[in-house]
């Protein structure tokens, strides 16, 4: 029995949590956790018990909990300035600091960031500001944008529209148009098992260009892809992706947006994820490694050759008809500074990077040979353990099975939080960037001792 028992009635009669069985958290039939406090890479719920959290919340406690810095600075502000909104031209100092921070870190020419809450606006942002763009340049017919099967941008209308995974889509009405989705590259799971990984590439970017072409290259606007695929799997893209990729959205003057709301700030073991496969994205989503997740927070960053475009439109229609009610929260604002000068400070993306080598590798030594694990993968501090129910043949378990959530549940008993991916059988690790060696250790022999509990 929890301690804090009315709590959960109150939970299961009056909150409505997101991506969550709602009959049967209701009726009490599935596990219930108050999380209350946090330290470095662990949390420690209202019964005590304390976890590793190898997913960092959903991917975005980069520093880990616990961090006096940011919770100072967030307080700091709140005693100087709570909020002012942004509109007209009005800023706030950390807002502004935090803008000029990002271009320090972003790519080449990406130097303007507009501020929202969260991925899936961040989204919607560049939704409209590519048919903004498009509108100015006189091509009004140029609208259409190309995601990919079991990538994720958000789960509002259109951003859920972008997402490529049934759960997002099932009952609600989506996808809607002008939303259109080309092949992921998912190389584990490639039709034809005789391609390398290059080969597969110039598949990917094949059957890219057949959708261009019978779409007509004059309609579609935009291609939006994640650097390396989150919830679709936790998938790097295999070798000569992105190349042969831009090389076709090059060919027929379509612009290319990076979903960086994963892989920015260090995940990869770069700054960004653009940088580290070669992109060179028109707009970047960022979110979650913005603030560490200690506020909400998001942005697009828009490149210099875009934001021509932008003050051409303002001087020809006057202000941008676009902007929200807490774009650019100072609060928020400030946590990002102070989440941004503790990544340098403690040089969390190079962490990221040798921490996530020795934690990709550990995890392959220890399950890459188990009969039911068809592929262990990863890049930086993400890794993929994927499990079959026939690895020589490729042959998937029956998704009645459950048997993602199942180990999940099994690790969770180990005392490691990781995630069944949706799609598949893929339980999902992506931990703090402040893991130590020793951490990541940890992570592999509890994972090791759920895979051995539920299947051999």
């Amino acid at each position: 029995m929890l301690k804090n028992e009315p709590l959960e009635a109150w939970d299961r009669d009056h909150f409505f949590h997101p991506s969550t069985a709602m009959g049967a958290h209701a009726r009490g039939e599935t596990p219930h956790r108050i999380i209350e406090g946090g330290s470095g890479v662990y949390i420690t719920d209202s019964n005590g018990k304390t976890s590793l959290d190898g997913f960092a919340g959903l991917y975005c406690v980069n520093v880990g909990y616990g961090r006096r810095e940011i919770a100072d600075a967030i307080a700091e502000q709140a005693h100087k300035l709570s909020y002012y909104h942004s509109y007209v031209g009005h800023a706030s100092e950390p807002a502004i600091r935090l803008a000029q921070m990002i271009a320090e870190r972003a790519p080449e020419g990406l130097n303007h960031t507009y501020f929202g809450l969260s991925g899936s606006d961040a989204n919607e942002t560049n939704i409209k500001l590519v048919w903004y763009v498009n509108n100015i340049l006189g091509r009004p017919e140029k609208k259409k944008i190309i995601s990919r099967w079991r990538g994720y941008h958000g789960s509002g209308i259109m951003t859920g529209s972008l997402t490529g995974l049934a759960l997002f889509h099932n009952k609600f009405d989506l996808p809607r148009a002008p939303i259109l989705h080309t092949e992921a590259p998912y190389y584990y799971r490639r039709e034809n098992l005789d391609q390398s990984p290059e080969e597969f590439s110039q598949h990917c970017a094949d059957k890219l260009e057949e959708l261009i072409l019978a779409e007509g290259p004059d309609t579609v606007a935009a291609f939006i892809g994640e650097p390396a695929l989150g919830t679709g799997g936790l998938v790097p893209p295999p070798a000569g992706y992105w190349q042969k990729i831009q090389a076709v959205l090059k060919k027929y003057d379509i612009m290319l947006i990076a979903d960086e709301v994963v892989t920015g700030f260090g995940r990869l073991g770069s700054m960004f994820g653009s940088a580290h496969y070669g992109m060179d994205p028109d707009l970047v989503t960022i979110a979650k490694g913005l603030t560490s997740a200690y506020t909400p927070l998001s942005g697009t960053i828009v490149h210099d050759r875009v934001w021509k475009v932008l003050e051409q439109g303002s001087d020809e229609l006057g202000p941008i008809g676009h902007g929200w009610t807490y774009s650019a929260h100072p609060l928020c604002a400030a946590a990002g500074v102070a989440n941004l000068d503790l990544i340098d400070r403690l040089d969390l993306v190079t962490n990221a990077r040798e921490t996530g080598a020795h934690f990709n590798k550990a995890m392959k030594d220890a399950l890459a040979d188990h009969p039911n694990v068809g592929e262990v993968r990863g890049e930086g501090l993400l890794c993929a353990v994927e499990f079959v129910e026939d690895k020589d043949s490729r042959t998937f378990f029956d998704p009645s099975k459950k048997m993602g959530p199942t180990l999940s549940a099994a690790a969770l008993e180990q005392g490691l939080i990781t995630r069944a991916m949706p799609q598949g059988d893929i339980l999902g690790f992506a931990p703090p960037l402040c893991l130590t060696r020793d951490e990541a250790d940890k992570i592999v022999g509890m994972a090791a001792a759920a895979v051995k509990a539920v299947l051999g």
